[in-house]
């Protein structure tokens, strides 16, 4: 974890203990770092488990083993490596998380599929199997953590500890959400986009868990940029134990579901936000609104190309109001749009409306605007009712120092 911390961090909030949840952390030592790497968080028999993993087709043997163990919908355990991504390293890789799996298997008597594993950090590297063992060894002999621990030990340019919790009532039962995430770069919106992991007292179904997720991870997770790079890692898992004692939740039409639903997407929302909050370099928050479009999908992609776009993230860093960027973001999107349309404003105020300039425009309000952190773009192509928002951070060059020195 980095020293610097961003400008835009958020503290810690004080996340709840889950209930058949023990998070403990150790040091595998991955790096020539005096901290602990490695997070070990065990889950009570009967776990049902949901996930969504990047869609980097160069992705690591823990992406895919994990998409394979989905499949049974059962957890025991989740191994977080951090320091080394274990991404692009063959057989030798792929050992190194069966190995894993298999030791912590046989330590909790449950079949390996159950145990989920995910690394994070530099890619080509494989994972020294001798130090995972290690790592293992110590994290199981290891007493119980908090979540604040266990989300800073799989950190890695992170500047800050990142948490989220929510809750829901389903039949008169309260059911509780607690989850940790990292991420500060290589954040695209191709499916999941870091490393997260949702745990809930509730009991549900491993189907009807993975139907909440994913319609989470659509209008949460993918909709954050940081450089538009997707990483080769990249996963997200829910955990749910039933420990809350309600009854079981499988479909949208049981009581509660829709609580736990909205509950799981508050959670996804907080996260994803707290990624880009810790953009590396980010000095603002930027959310970028888009209607009027054609379809909804086609708003959220002239979104995306107006966040990912590095003119309009250095104007923004230099609190510069050139609209024009924007103009240009959206004709590259490929996206539906008429330039005699076109509407654009900054923090709830219009600078060109219908493809012109307004004539009594006053950049004063938009220039104080673009001096706080939290920054508000707003787009209406004039063509539909189709809406998006997607959320992004300025680039500096904070974020050509971080990468620039990452292996050393």
């Amino acid at each position: 974890m980095s020293d610097a911390i961003s400008p835009l961090a958020t503290p810690f909030p004080d996340l709840p203990a889950i209930a058949g949840v023990t998070p403990r952390i150790a040091r595998a030592g991955y790096k020539n770092w005096g901290r602990c790497d490695l997070t070990y968080v065990e889950l009570a028999e009967g776990t049902t488990v949901a996930g969504v993993f990047t869609r980097n087709v160069c992705c690591s043997s823990e992406v895919e083993l994990g998409r394979q163990n989905i499949v049974q919908g059962q957890a025991r355990a989740l191994v977080v490596n951090a320091g080394n991504s274990n991404a692009f390293t063959g057989y030798r890789g792929r050992e190194a998380v069966e190995q894993i799996m298999a030791q912590v298997a046989d330590h909790l008597g449950c079949a390996k599929e159950q145990v989920f594993v995910s690394s994070t950090g530099v890619i080509g590297v494989p994972l020294p199997k001798d130090k995972a063992r290690e790592g293992v060894v110590n994290a199981l002999a290891a007493p119980s953590c908090s979540w604040e621990d266990a989300a800073r030990t799989i950190s890695t340019t992170d500047t800050f500890p990142k948490g989220a919790t929510a809750t829901a009532m389903i039949g008169g039962v309260k059911v509780t959400i607690s989850a940790i995430i990292k991420g500060s770069g290589m954040i695209a919106p191709d499916m999941a986009t870091m490393l997260g992991y949702l745990f809930t007292d509730a009991a549900v179904t491993p189907g009807f868990l993975q139907e909440c997720l994913s319609a989470a991870n659509t209008r949460t997770f993918s909709c954050i940029t940081v450089d538009s790079d997707t990483s080769t890692s990249d996963t997200v898992l829910a955990f749910a134990t039933g420990h809350a004692g309600n009854a079981p939740l499988s479909s949208v039409d049981d009581a509660g579901a829709d609580a736990f639903a909205a509950a799981v997407h508050d959670v996804c929302r907080q996260l994803a936000h707290l990624v880009v909050r810790d953009g590396e370099g980010a000095s603002k928050f930027i959310a970028v609104t888009v209607s009027g479009a054609v379809s909804d999908e086609s708003a959220h992609r002239v979104g995306l190309a107006i966040a990912n776009s590095p003119l309009v993230k250095t104007a923004i860093a230099g609190e510069d109001a050139n609209w024009g960027r924007v103009v240009m973001a959206v004709g590259k999107a490929g996206e539906p749009a008429d330039r005699d349309k076109l509407s654009i404003g900054f923090g709830g105020v219009w600078a060109a409306r219908d493809g012109l300039p307004l004539a009594d425009y006053d950049e004063a309000p938009v220039a104080a605007h673009l001096k706080g952190q939290d920054v508000t773009v707003e787009v209406d192509l004039g063509l539909g009712e189709g809406r998006a928002q997607v959320w992004t951070c300025d680039l500096t060059h904070g974020y050509i120092s971080i990468n620039a020195d990452y292996r050393s």
